[in-house]
């Protein structure tokens, strides 16, 4: 069955992939971003309307995160939006541990849409896509929670969870925690790229207050300093975040890609040797 299906942040981590493995399975998809048309505009809500007409089915990514202030209003917006536009089912990308994505995934439950919640822990490309990639390039980690085990997850692990929830029904009412196969130390992960990659990449341990200066020094958006802190002072350590789940393998029938895995295939995109490019 073809289904018409919006994909909200349809150009990032986990929503490229998405969008290319619907295609594979012959799904149409419309790109929920500003720069396609009709736009999709996470701060515009006259936008959102407009994106989902005509869909049956959506991806929900909230840009940057759940958590951080006026998500919910957002997602109460877009879902009255969603049930007016009369589709079927949603899909919500949540975080794991996170107090205030809970919330937004309380509106979506109640929405009196079908639904999947796919909770994720921290994405393991977030160290070849995202912020922690400039420090890596530049030779030089410097992070609080030195100590957290961190059960990352795989983008493409997320994306084939997101597409099985969209596309079959048994999903439906399911709450999903995506985790990896096992729990990870910053060093543990810096000194497996550092090794993957021929590079030397030092790294020391700083407080979150040292840690947020610096980034504003490099003048990062506040947006992403804001959660950043949020996501080191509440989330990476919080009781059960480090619990290994084994959603992934009951969704897809198989065991989640590793992070060794992960590290093996990235270092041979060259991307932690490359020149050093302004990321966030």
């Amino acid at each position: 069955m073809t289904n018409n299906i919006l994909v909200i942040g349809g150009t990032g981590k986990t929503g490229r992939r998405v969008v290319e493995r619907l295609k594979l399975r012959n799904q149409k998809v419309r790109i929920g971003t500003r720069g396609n048309d009709p736009a999709f505009d996470w701060n515009n809500p006259s936008t959102y309307a407009n994106a989902l007409r005509g869909m049956d089915k959506a991806y929900i990514v909230y840009y940057p995160d759940l958590a951080v202030p006026g998500a919910k209003e957002a997602i109460q917006t877009l879902v009255e939006a969603a049930k007016y536009e009369g589709l079927e089912k949603v899909v919500l990308l949540s975080g794991k541990g996170e107090r205030e994505a809970a919330l937004c995934e309380q509106i979506v439950m109640r929405s009196g849409i079908e639904y999947t919640i796919v909770r994720s822990s921290w994405f393991m490309q977030n160290f070849s896509e995202s912020f922690f990639l400039d420090p890596i390039l530049a030779g030089y980690v410097a992070l609080p929670q030195t100590k957290a085990q961190v059960p990352y997850v795989h983008a493409d692990d997320i994306a084939e969870v997101v597409v099985e929830s969209l596309l079959n029904e048994v999903h439906n009412g399911q709450i999903y925690e995506l985790t990896g196969p096992r729990t990870w130390t910053f060093p543990e992960v810096i000194d497996a790229i550092a090794k993957a990659s021929g590079r030397e990449i030092k790294f020391s341990s700083t407080s979150l207050e040292e840690y947020m200066e610096m980034l504003q020094k490099l003048e990062v958006p506040e947006d992403y300093i804001w959660l950043i802190n949020y996501l080191f002072s509440q989330v990476i350590a919080a009781p059960g975040n480090n619990v290994v789940t084994g959603d992934i393998e009951k969704v897809l029938g198989r065991k989640p890609r590793d992070f060794n895995e992960y590290v093996k295939e990235t270092a041979k995109t060259g991307v932690w040797n490359q020149t050093i490019t302004q990321t966030i």
